[in-house]
C-alpha cells in the first residue's frame, strides 16, 4: 500500500522525550526526511493522531525513531536511537 508519491517503507514518526509534538512524514531515498507529499512534515500532538494522519494516506506500517533530549543535546549517534516498525 502507498501515497500517492512515497511508499509505506518509508513512512517515519519522529517524537523527541519530553515533547509532546510528533513529526509525520517519509525519508527519501537521500536519508533526507520530508512531508508525505516531499513538503513540510505533518507535526501532531500524539501518536494516535499519527498513525490515524497515516492511515489516511494509506499507510498502514511506519518506523517510530525516539529520541531522547539528550542524543539531542550531545549529538548522540544513529546506533543510540531507539527504531521500531509499528502498525498504524
Amino acid at each position: 500500500m502507498q501515497s500517492s508519491s512515497t511508499t509505506c517503507s518509508n513512512a517515519m514518526i519522529i517524537a523527541v522525550a519530553n515533547s509532546n509534538d510528533y513529526f509525520v512524514g517519509v525519508v527519501d531515498s537521500n536519508n533526507n526526511f520530508c512531508g508525505l507529499n516531499l513538503g513540510s512534515a505533518e507535526v501532531v500532538g500524539s501518536i494516535v493522531e499519527a498513525k490515524a494522519y497515516l492511515r489516511g494516506n494509506n499507510i498502514f506500517s511506519a518506523m517510530l525513531d525516539l529520541d531522547s533530549d539528550y542524543d539531542e543535546m550531545c549529538g548522540g549517534s544513529n546506533s543510540s536511537r531507539h527504531r521500531q516498525r509499528i502498525l498504524c
